[in-house]
């Protein structure tokens, strides 16, 4: 049977009308997310503890590469999504995972564990962005922010967990291998539950493109499907609000980057216990998963544009303090903010761009704001490694709030409000 066979006809858009298999992506999402949650609290210190790894910069290697691979797994599973269907790249996605464990688990060096984040970077591009998408199939236009919120909170929430308790692990039973087993039930149960029982979506943003028209879209009207070029150059920059959430989408994962690989060495340089660092890297996260239930609803309130500044400024706020100020209880509050700030932003930048995008290449959109945004976690790890080893991780780290505040400054000049969106705007190319 063809996955677009699975559908029910007719097809009907809206969270509570496809509740069931959105639950059940949401579901998916946590385990993408348990993924990447491992190696929050326990990798940088494998690096410095079981393989020797002085420099920072080498240290973020396996943060850089991840992002660059994430990076261009996210444009590819946009495109793909959009041509061969969801849940093929979604299950292709955790079959690339499916090694990540065993090989962190059983590295005897430490380009075992890059090339281990090669795969994970792979895993990551594929199920989170397909799970995103078909999130926003089945919902329709109306709930976007929502359904945004739920995702980013099942995985947000996943990571979190997932770091405090490889950290409490690691706390009793070493830094390998008892932490890891975890990913192995994350990713046999992801593979199953994506390969038997998650269907195709596709249709519903066919449903959805059909509703709304193509009236609005002289670019549509002339060519029927736009090339990929022309998706890659609008998003990237034509859009000012394309552009604008790009930009942020990238500097806010360049400090998420910041925060997975220096702030455990910040932490452990100032004698932390191992589960002392796992508490404050699972708090961060945790705030930001939670968070969204409430941010990602306020949004389709609110509009987009303010929440996504302020959300930036909130956590250059946060990031500020953590450089700043040598004690734990400011580590956590810096901590807290940085997870309000990214909770306001992270589901917004992602019902922004699908506000803008026209549903029929509403996934290439998506793609390729995701692209810019995975992306910051490479020039992150690349450039505060880099000024962490000539000038110190504190130093480093504020750099990091120096750039996320611009960032914000950047989107309160040139991003337009999206919601609800203008004629002229949906699907404009």
């Amino acid at each position: 049977m063809s996955d677009s066979a699975e559908i029910k006809s007719p097809i009907r858009l809206g969270l509570r009308e496809n509740l069931p298999q959105f639950s059940l992506l949401v579901l998916v999402n946590a385990f993408v997310g348990g993924m990447v949650g491992l190696e929050r609290t326990v990798l940088p210190l494998i690096a410095e503890q079981d393989f020797g790894l002085a420099s920072k910069t080498a240290i973020l290697s396996f943060i850089a590469t991840f992002g660059i691979v994430k990076a261009l797994s996210n444009l590819l599973a946009g495109r793909l999504s959009d041509r061969l269907g969801r849940k093929k790249i979604l299950v292709v996605g955790w079959l690339a995972g499916l090694p990540v464990p065993f090989m962190v688990i059983l590295a005897p060096t430490w380009n075992w564990i890059v090339v281990a984040n090669v795969l994970l970077g792979i895993n990551q591009g594929l199920c989170w962005s397909t799970t995103v998408i078909m999130k926003i199939d089945l919902v329709g236009p109306s709930r976007r922010g929502l359904a945004m919120g739920l995702n980013e909170f099942a995985g947000y929430l996943a990571v979190a967990l997932t770091a405090f308790a490889t950290g409490y692990i690691a706390s009793v039973s070493g830094l390998r291998p008892q932490p890891f087993y975890l990913g192995i039930a994350f990713v046999l149960l992801g593979l199953l539950l994506s390969a038997f029982f998650v269907k195709e979506t596709r249709e519903y943003a066919l449903q959805e493109g059909q509703l709304i028209g193509r009236q609005d879209s002289e670019f549509n009207k002339k060519t029927g499907s736009p090339s990929f070029a022309k998706i890659l150059f609008v998003t990237s920059w034509k859009d000012r609000a394309l552009f604008s959430c790009s930009q942020a989408g990238m500097i806010n994962n360049l400090n998420d980057g910041v925060a997975w690989g220096l702030f455990p060495l910040l932490f452990a340089s100032s004698g932390l216990t191992v589960g002392k660092i796992g508490f404050l890297a699972a708090v961060y996260p945790a705030t930001w998963g939670l968070l969204q239930l409430w941010s990602g609803t306020l949004s389709d309130r609110l509009g987009r544009k303010w929440m996504i500044v302020v959300g930036m400024w909130v956590q250059a706020l946060g990031i500020w303090l953590i450089a700043f100020v040598d004690a734990f209880t400011p580590w956590l509050l810096g901590s807290l903010l940085l997870g309000l700030g990214t909770a306001l932003v992270y589901p917004t930048l992602l019902a922004a761009v699908s506000d803008v995008a026209h549903p029929e290449w509403r996934a290439s959109a998506v793609g390729v704001y995701r692209l810019w945004r995975d992306g910051g976690y490479a020039l992150g790890a690349i450039l505060s490694g880099i000024v962490a080893d000539l000038l110190g991780l504190a130093f480093a780290i504020a750099v990091i709030g120096v750039i996320t505040f611009l960032s914000g400054v950047v989107t309160a000049i040139f991003m337009y409000e999206t919601i609800p969106p203008k004629p002229h705007e949906q699907g404009q190319l």
